[in-house]
């Protein structure tokens, strides 16, 4: 029995070894890719490179004319961390305003604010272009980050007040009685304990902004002001020669604080999904 419970065990996480392998393939490719010349990215078969090339990474960091890659790294980081801390502060407010704070037709707003969810963000596009433009914010940070001052995001509003409404109201109570008003609450009780949802939101905004490309596109114009996404966007011509094995050396450089972030965080985001999940 002891031996068939073993085997079956075996068997299964060999196949989610094989899964975990299938997974991750494209992404070994590209590692792989960045190593390789350019002409034999997509000639080579097989991960290992054949000819190992380390110019791909020198090429890819200095090889856009009047700028670095190092630009587009900060950009992403400037915007990214910004755009999380003001996701951060606005959906929680409103998260807390949901879940605790009672004021006339709350059932309504909070139905409108779910049917947003299902709103394309195509359909918003030209005339928060056209507000944009009047304000004079084309080629700036202010449009990718001043929505989100808003609560704009519902899934993270949506996501903190069903943490929330897990918390026990009898906490609201003795803050309540030691003389703590709504914000005393919301800062000194709501905000500690509900930590491990601010850091999923904290972490999904991350990733979403830091890989965001469309937006970018319809707002940032000038070289200097580009993203990640847009620069290695750079090394692809249409019309020329494109160079295939900077950008995806450059693509695994971007990938690293990525990683980092979420490998340092991932106690707290499955914490903060599961329990989002399990609590009405």
């Amino acid at each position: 029995m002891l031996t068939t419970v073993r085997i079956r065990g075996a068997v299964y996480h060999l196949l989610l070894a094989l899964f975990a392998i299938g997974m991750l393939y494209p992404v070994l490719w590209m590692v792989s890719s960045s190593f390789r010349p350019s002409a034999d990215i997509f000639t080579a078969p097989g991960l290992w490179p054949g000819i190992v090339k380390l110019d791909n990474y020198a090429n890819g960091w200095y090889g856009i004319r009047n700028s670095n890659f190092g630009s587009f790294l900060w950009n992403s980081t400037r915007i990214s961390l910004l755009s999380v801390a003001a996701t951060i502060v606005s959906c929680s407010m409103a998260a807390y305003a949901f879940a605790r704070i009672p004021f006339a037709l709350k059932p309504l707003w909070f139905a409108l604010l779910l049917l947003t969810l299902m709103l394309p963000v195509q359909v918003t596009l030209i005339p928060q272009y056209t507000m944009f433009h009047a304000f004079g914010w084309i080629d700036t940070i202010w449009p990718l980050i001043t929505p989100k001052l808003l609560a704009t995001d519902a899934f993270f509003t949506f996501l903190i007040v069903q943490f929330i409404r897990g918390l026990p109201r009898e906490l609201d109570e003795s803050a309540t009685i030691d003389g703590c008003g709504y914000f005393g609450i919301y800062w000194r009780i709501i905000m500690p304990l509900a930590l491990p949802a601010l850091i999923t939101t904290a972490l999904f905004t991350f990733l979403w902004t830091w890989d965001d490309f469309f937006i970018q596109t319809i707002y940032l114009n000038s070289r200097k002001m580009f993203t990640v996404p847009l620069g290695l966007r750079l090394f692809l011509d249409s019309e020329g020669q494109s160079d295939w094995g900077a950008m995806f050396a450059m693509s695994v450089v971007s990938l690293i604080p990525c990683i980092a972030i979420f490998l340092f965080s991932q106690k707290y985001f499955v914490e903060g999904i599961a329990t989002t999940g399990l609590k009405g």
